[in-house]
């Protein structure tokens, strides 16, 4: 009983020094929060955005707030993201990650290279590769699509929920697309998309640790389905070697991992290749169906490109490419986390220096800013169609701060140095969606006054936001 003694009186002093951290010179404002240790860990797990907004009125754009004994710098200068961001050598995007992997997808990759990652995908989603990509994601979404496939007669109507519509379809797409497999077995299909959702569901409390019992069981449970699906689907897909899924297992075999962690590790692939496309999309049709005026619109650009050959016309779509971003704007929010491997100095865009502290976390939120920055977007929480058109109809790119013009208007992809390889592929998709919808159904709000529903809070930091409700529709595929 001694030792035991011992070692609580030990940790007892670690924390209690741990505690007494005080601001050092040059370091930005330190919000340590009222309780000893946790700090703001509860406020910024229950709604990041609503708790750094107000720390970001009260401090300004660079603050450390402290959340269960971790330090955690916040930066919101967005005209010097690029900057800090690309100091590889001071700035560490790896062990985080780690963490979340093991959290979320139970898989360990201790020796995994993202940047080599980062370039094998760049050569799979560009030029030659990402045309054939595309082109075979869209004969699979027109093969989900027909009567028999969604068990529909024509001209029938049909009630859903617009989160689940636009998400199962664009889930199977791109499952069909990227992983293969299951192409004629909707059963599959869709017990596989079930599945998922019940493991989307829960990622934010396997992230942050706050899952209960039954939870954790039902997370378990579709992982262990989803490890099975998707290494069996491996399996069956021809040229594996040319493909990008098969690059990256090849990726994996280099680096000396197992056999059972390349299997674990097809999950991750699947999340984050098939876990925003389907909320983007159901927020994009979610404002079109909310804000006739912008519906209008995309439907009168949709019919001006009929007379053009079909890859023109979907190329010079200035006002759904505006609609797409101004909903990125709205719904993208994901945190950008650095761990910080040696004290560091930044300069914000005014000039002013901090000081960056060996040990801290760093974290930049592109949802408070630029994306719902009032001094870069008028009313920004309000969704206008045109906000990224100019008068003549062409693509708006200049925004300004003040006088000073910002290097994002919105940063839905990620920065400079770390912009998401597949960002072209998931455009096309939610594009090819979209446009296949309002072109091949009827479709309409059940109730003609109903709103949007709100975010769900908990899904801020982990890429596009979802709702916390949804909205009612019908819909028939048209004659």
């Amino acid at each position: 009983m001694m030792w035991i003694a011992l070692l609580l009186l030990g940790l007892a002093v670690l924390l209690l020094l741990y505690a007494r951290r005080t601001r050092r010179r040059n370091e930005p404002p330190l919000d340590k929060g009222m309780i000893p240790w946790l700090g703001h860990a509860l406020e910024f797990g229950k709604d990041a955005a609503k708790f750094l907004t107000r720390m970001k009125q009260k401090h300004g754009d660079i603050f450390t707030v402290r959340a269960a004994g971790q330090y955690i710098t916040v930066l919101l200068d967005s005209n010097c993201y690029d900057a800090v961001l690309s100091d590889v050598d001071s700035l560490d995007q790896t062990g985080y990650a780690q963490v979340l992997m093991k959290r979320i997808f139970s898989l360990d990759l201790p020796n995994h290279n993202p940047e080599s990652e980062k370039k094998r995908a760049e050569i799979h989603f560009q030029g030659r590769a990402l045309t054939q990509l595309c082109n075979s994601m869209q004969n699979n979404l027109q093969h989900l699509v027909t009567p028999s496939e969604m068990g529909l007669k024509v001209s029938e109507w049909k009630k859903d929920g617009l989160f689940d519509f636009c998400y199962s379809f664009l889930f199977k797409t791109g499952y069909l697309t990227v992983f293969g497999g299951e192409k004629n077995n909707s059963v599959a299909l869709a017990e596989i998309y079930e599945e998922f959702r019940r493991f989307d569901r829960l990622l934010p409390k396997l992230a942050r640790t706050t899952i209960n019992k039954e939870e954790k069981q039902i997370a378990s449970s579709a992982r262990e389905k989803l490890w099975k699906w998707l290494a069996s689907s491996r399996l069956d897909r021809k040229s594996e070697h040319q493909s990008w899924l098969g690059n990256y297992v090849q990726q994996l075999q280099d680096e000396g991992v197992d056999a059972e962690t390349q299997r674990r590790a097809m999950l991750l692939q699947l999340w984050v290749t098939q876990g925003n496309a389907g909320p983007t999309a159901f927020w994009v049709l979610g404002y079109l169906l909310t804000h006739p005026e912008a519906l209008r619109a995309v439907r009168e650009e949709i019919q001006g490109g009929k007379h053009l050959r079909e890859e023109e016309g979907k190329k010079n779509t200035p006002v759904f490419d505006s609609v797409l971003s101004e909903t990125l704007r709205l719904t993208a929010a994901a945190l950008i986390t650095r761990e910080v491997k040696q004290d560091k100095k930044i300069r914000l865009s005014n000039g002013q220096e901090y000081h960056l502290r060996r040990g801290d976390r760093l974290c930049v939120f592109p949802f408070i800013s630029p994306q719902m920055d009032p001094q870069i977007h008028q009313q920004p929480e309000m969704f206008q169609f045109d906000r990224f058109l100019n008068a003549d109809g062409t693509e708006k790119k200049n925004f300004f701060k003040g006088e000073v013009k910002v290097k994002y208007p919105s940063v839905p992809w990620g920065t400079k140095d770390n912009l998401c390889p597949g960002r072209h592929f998931a455009t096309s998709a939610i594009k090819e969606l979209v446009f296949t919808i309002l072109t091949r159904f009827d479709l309409e709000l059940c109730d003609k006054n109903a709103k949007l529903p709100l975010v769900d809070p908990s899904r801020y930091g982990f890429g596009i936001l979802q709702p916390a409700g949804d909205l009612e529709i019908r819909y028939r595929i048209r004659s």
